[in-house]
């Protein structure tokens, strides 16, 4: 991903790897299961990054979420924004990373050492109970 947004114009590159944790907030995480309606998510990200190159017309931005079953330790999420100056790829990096948080339809489950599963929404709190959560295609 670096090489895909590297060009001679960018001084400044800036990675973000969100990968999943077992805090002592997160109650035993063992991994989370992401699902997502690919077609949605995929266009949602194609205006997510568009609106980051209009803020940013010289930055170059390259984005992957993984879905399925990532294990704890393991990245989730990579950002990758190269722009000729080190505060703009920052801007750029932050700006897509909270985006992905409130515009991005990937739904994600925490799977826990005893067993048990809770959804959890995109700002980090747990929200419904496994047997009360809709099944999503």
């Amino acid at each position: 991903m670096v090489a895909e947004v590297a060009q001679p114009a960018c001084g400044g590159t800036c990675l973000f790897l969100g990968t999943v944790r077992d805090g002592p907030d997160e109650h035993g995480v063992t991994a989370i299961e992401y699902s997502a309606y690919e077609a949605m998510v995929d266009a949602e990200f194609g205006r997510l990054l568009a609106d980051a190159r209009d803020r940013w017309p010289e930055a170059r931005i390259a984005v992957r979420h993984r879905l399925g079953t990532i294990p704890v330790g393991e990245a989730s999420i990579a950002i990758v924004a190269a722009a000729p100056h080190r505060a703009q790829a920052f801007e750029a990096c932050r700006y897509v990373i909270e985006g992905v948080k409130q515009r991005i339809p990937v739904w994600k489950k925490e799977l826990r050492v005893d067993g048990t599963e809770v959804w959890v929404d995109p700002s980090g709190r747990p929200t419904v109970r496994p047997s009360d959560h809709p099944s999503h295609v």
